[in-house]
């Protein structure tokens, strides 16, 4: 099986297992080329990337700490960012969305498989945040 079916076999499993709550994309390139893909895809749309949170780093350095020896991703990485105007939009709609904010692309490497994604969004107006975060993580995936 090559790697891309493999890949699209994780992306069905993953997205199963996650009930819809997440959507990821396969990357043919590496966990380098993903996150350069990510904050290039984000910065090219005028954003500002707020905070990136190296969350595989986290993981594998405080495994022995909870008595864990399993090894989640061998990197991991959560880019977080916002847009003005679509916030505004959104806030403006509902002052609740706050809580959506600030938006966030994944990028992580399991297994050799690299994905890039992020978390679905609710019904309703933050429909349009969703699909700029599709849009940022289809450009990193090469999509």
């Amino acid at each position: 099986m090559t790697r891309l079916a493999l890949a699209a076999l994780f992306v069905l499993s993953a997205q199963s297992a996650l009930s819809q709550q997440a959507v990821v994309y396969p990357v043919e390139g590496s966990f380098d080329d993903a996150t350069f893909g990510v904050e290039t895809a984000i910065v090219g749309r005028g954003m500002v990337v707020d905070w990136v949170s190296h969350t595989g780093e986290m993981l594998n350095r405080t495994g022995a700490d909870v008595g864990s020896d399993v090894t989640i991703f061998e990197n991991a990485d959560i880019y977080q960012f916002c847009s003005a105007s679509l916030s505004r939009k959104m806030m403006e709609a509902n002052p609740l969305n706050i809580a959506h904010c600030p938006y966030a692309v994944f990028v992580f490497e399991r297994e050799g498989q690299v994905m890039v994604g992020y978390r679905t969004q609710p019904e309703g107006e933050m429909q349009e945040v969703q699909a700029l975060l599709d849009d940022i993580a289809r450009e990193a995936a090469g999509e």
